[in-house]
């Protein structure tokens, strides 16, 4: 990943509807879940929903895929990888006190 890709999706996680996005669909898998199921659990408008998908999706943290007339949105693991891979290789040059953080189960 390069900097201006890990910047775009550090930008994209950056904002508290987008960071539930990335909880809610991360469990999820390859399922996902549809745009309506996840205005109807996050209690986002259709408008701002959409926003805040685009953004994730542009960021290459998330995918959609289209099944008749639902779109449905599942985490990129690749690009979630990546990002986070990219902050501990590039930042912070593997600092084993940070890599050994990023074992440790946190509790939210």
């Amino acid at each position: 990943m390069n900097r201006a890709d890990a910047l775009t999706a550090l930008q994209a996680l950056a904002n508290d509807a987008r960071l539930d996005l990335v909880r809610l669909l991360m469990p999820l898998g390859a399922e996902g879940l549809s745009a309506g199921d996840i205005a109807r659990t996050i209690g986002l408008s259709a408008s701002r929903l959409s926003f805040h998908l685009a953004t994730l999706e542009q960021a290459k943290l998330i995918r959609a895929r289209k099944e008749g007339r639902h779109v449905f949105y599942t985490i990129d693991a690749a690009g979630i990888g990546a990002t986070i891979g990219f902050l501990l290789t590039d930042c912070c040059k593997n600092h084993p006190e940070v890599e050994a953080c990023c074992r440790h189960k946190t509790q939210a």
